[in-house]
């Protein structure tokens, strides 16, 4: 029960308010599921946890169009996760649904990884973005756009 001093001008609230607060129900992650968190990624049993089934919406966008994108895994874990080298990703403007396949992850250990990109053109400076994995699955889509700039001669 919350209590409030009346005032001398006209009543808008009353004297007393009172609440009933309880407590919501937690939803279940639409995307891994529960007991889903520490499947591993292994190259063993492709698609076989929740983790590889979930789809990524990558888009990428750059000014001018045409950069060629490059990606690679960084984790701060490697010994669960590999680090890996970069992989050609395509040209901008780039847009694919598909899954990291990131071998040794699971859900638990996502945040501690990262994917960069790096996008590159001839006569521009090159640009790298990194994403956190377990931010990325959470929100189902890795996206950015890259505002080439003239490399001055």
């Amino acid at each position: 029960m919350i209590k409030r001093k009346g005032f001398d001008g006209k009543k808008i609230y009353p004297d007393e308010l009172n609440l009933s607060l309880t407590p919501s129900l937690r939803k279940e992650d639409p995307t891994i599921p529960k007991g889903g968190e520490t499947e591993r990624v292994t190259r063993d049993n492709p698609g076989g946890t929740s983790l590889d089934r979930t789809i990524i919406r990558w888009y990428f966008e750059s000014q001018p169009q045409g950069a060629r994108i490059f990606w690679r895994v960084i984790s701060s874990n490697p010994a669960e996760v590999k680090n890996t080298n970069e992989l050609w990703l395509g040209n901008t403007p780039f847009e694919e649904t598909r899954s990291f396949n990131i071998q040794g992850l699971t859900y638990e250990n996502s945040r501690d990884v990262q994917i960069e990109i790096k996008v590159r053109r001839q006569g521009y400076l090159d640009q790298t973005k990194r994403f956190n994995v377990r931010q990325a699955i959470d929100q189902q889509e890795i996206s950015s756009f890259f505002d080439m700039v003239k490399v001055e001669e």
